[in-house]
């Protein structure tokens, strides 16, 4: 109920009484549909990347919630005073949930269609490393802010967490562990695990979680809750795992039927733009990061649609929410160096059990802010980072590119940041209008991609300057190689070695093919490629992170 309090500071002070009952309820959907999510990248992008909840819809929802119509009574707003488990209660904030599922169930039909129709693709030859690398940078850069206030409140537990993930990640990543292994010619014996390489962000938020646990049993960590270091508690969430079952099997309409209104579909709509450009550099971030082809048009068209489709299905899930790439995911890739896609299925697996078994799902929910704090300022500074990286085709010593690149960054920062703090001076009077201008100029990496995007197809400059001349040059021998062919085909050899009739290869979300029927592949090549594709959906870089 906290989500349609009048104002932020209102949603500070009642948050952490009002959120327990809709955040143990909604958790395990959440859990349930992020998995259903990554197996949509499977199909999708066929790149390595959980698919989750989304930011971007995070200031729509909040939008449509604060109109007088969505306001939460008076009576909710004291959860002293508030029946939480009465049907009055649960009805006030399921009707919005209801709402916000119909929004989005409607805006992903427009992601679906951007997607399967090749309009995506289509504006990908107008897209290159100077809207690429501040759309990326982006992602990460506006967050220091929450990432910055998470690891604040505890700082002792940040640097903790901080230490241990760059002691894994960096120090101890070529040292390997013997573990038992059976099978094979020699039945029993031993082999070689790189643990910290593999695991390095895993094991650091565990052993972080576990001290911050000790501390709070000893009651280390002070239990005034208005104390410094408080938030560090593991138990300041309890109710949350209370109120969790222990079974939970989530179904489409469990909130009731959707409704739909036109304002909540036009903000969300909004968020939906912001969320396919985010996406987009999401892919050639996740590409660079392990070692892939950048992806080519249909691997592009068909993520943006497959996401669009796990948008469909969270909003009839009831999420209050869609699903898009994960950021953070990209940003453990450049730590952990794993680009295996049977890494990401398995986790998507974990987070099933984690949707029907309410309780474990619940358990993370626990985990300290500072230790998500710090392993975030690690994470978001490698995506700022991977971002930056695509500047390396561009001629730096160019004056236009360097106004082009800084001027974007620069704007993706301050404009959202002036627009937060002056909403009522861009009132039109039309509401739908004032919800996707609002949220559109709220999203630096919307405002810094359209500005580099705009500037560098506008101002003169030669290919070679632009970065285009390499810029292309890769993309077009991704589309060529038995490489980029095996990674991001469909699976099972759809399109390939079926379903390769020429109605199928016009569709702009499939591998295309020769007159002869074969990939577009060079026999020095295809070892390579069955090599990649034979180790288990693997991609490339597995060995080593680019850091």
């Amino acid at each position: 109920m906290a989500h349609a309090a009048p104002t932020l500071k209102a949603q500070s002070r009642r948050r952490r009484a009002t959120l327990a009952i809709p955040a143990a309820a909604i958790w395990p959907t959440m859990s349930w549909m992020s998995r259903r999510g990554t197996f949509a990248s499977y199909w999708g992008s066929r790149l390595p990347i959980l698919q989750g909840g989304t930011f971007a819809f995070v200031a729509p929802s909040l939008a449509m919630l604060t109109l007088p119509a969505w306001k939460c009574p008076e009576w909710t707003l004291n959860a002293t005073l508030a029946n939480i488990s009465s049907p009055e209660f649960t009805e006030e904030w399921q009707k919005r949930i209801r709402e916000l599922q119909g929004a989005i169930m409607v805006a992903s039909c427009v992601q679906m269609l951007v997607g399967f129709s090749g309009l995506i693709g289509f504006l990908m030859r107008f897209i290159g490393p100077l809207t690429i690398a501040p759309t990326i940078s982006l992602v990460a850069l506006p967050l220091f802010d929450s990432a910055g206030h998470d690891a604040g409140i505890h700082w002792g537990i940040s640097f903790l967490t901080i230490f241990l993930i760059v002691l894994f990640s960096q120090y101890l990543k070529h040292i390997a562990i013997p573990v038992p292994v059976y099978g094979g010619e020699k039945r029993c014996h031993t082999s070689k695990f790189y643990m910290f390489q593999v695991f390095p962000v895993l094991l650091a938020l565990c052993i972080s979680w576990l001290i911050c646990f000790v501390l709070t049993a000893t009651d280390t960590f002070p239990l005034v809750p208005t104390a410094y270091g408080y938030q560090a508690r593991t138990d300041t969430k309890g109710s949350v795992l209370s109120q969790a079952p222990w079974f939970r099997f989530p179904y489409p309409g469990q909130w009731g039927l959707p409704t739909i209104s036109l304002a909540g579909v036009f903000g969300i709509i909004a968020g939906v733009i912001s969320s396919m450009v985010e996406s987009v550099g999401d892919y050639y971030a996740c590409a660079r990061l392990v070692g892939a082809p950048p992806p080519p048009k249909h691997a592009i068209n068909r993520g943006i649609g497959i996401e669009g489709l796990g948008c469909l299905l969270a909003g009839a899930w009831g999420t209050g929410n869609g699903t898009t790439s994960y950021s953070e995911n990209v940003g453990a890739l450049g730590i952990t160096g794993v680009g295996s896609r049977r890494v990401t299925v398995v986790a998507g697996c974990v987070l099933l059990v984690m949707g029907v078994l309410g309780k474990v799902g619940a358990a993370f929910a626990t985990i300290p802010p500072p230790v998500i704090g710090g392993m975030f300022l690690v994470m978001f500074g490698v995506i700022s980072a991977v971002g930056i990286s695509n500047l390396q085709y561009v001629d730096m010593n160019s004056s236009r590119n360097l106004f082009i690149f800084g001027f974007s960054i620069y704007c993706g920062l301050a404009i959202p940041n002036w627009v937060n703090k002056n909403t009522e001076k861009l009132q039109t009077g039309i509401l739908q209008l004032d919800q996707v201008i609002q949220v559109l100029l709220t999203t630096g990496m919307f405002v810094g991609g359209f500005l580099g995007f705009l500037l560098d197809n506008t101002i003169p400059g030669s290919l070679e300057e632009r970065g285009l001349l390499a810029w292309n040059r890769i993309r077009e021998e991704s589309e060529e190689t038995a490489m980029a062919s095996a990674i991001y085909a469909l699976p099972w050899g759809i399109g390939t070695a079926f379903c390769t009739s020429r109605c199928f290869q016009v569709l702009p979300f499939c591998p295309q093919l020769d007159h002869h029927g074969k990939g577009k592949t060079s026999v020095s090549q295809s070892t390579l490629a069955s090599d990649a594709s034979s180790s288990g959906e693997g991609l490339p870089m597995v060995k080593e992170s680019p850091l």
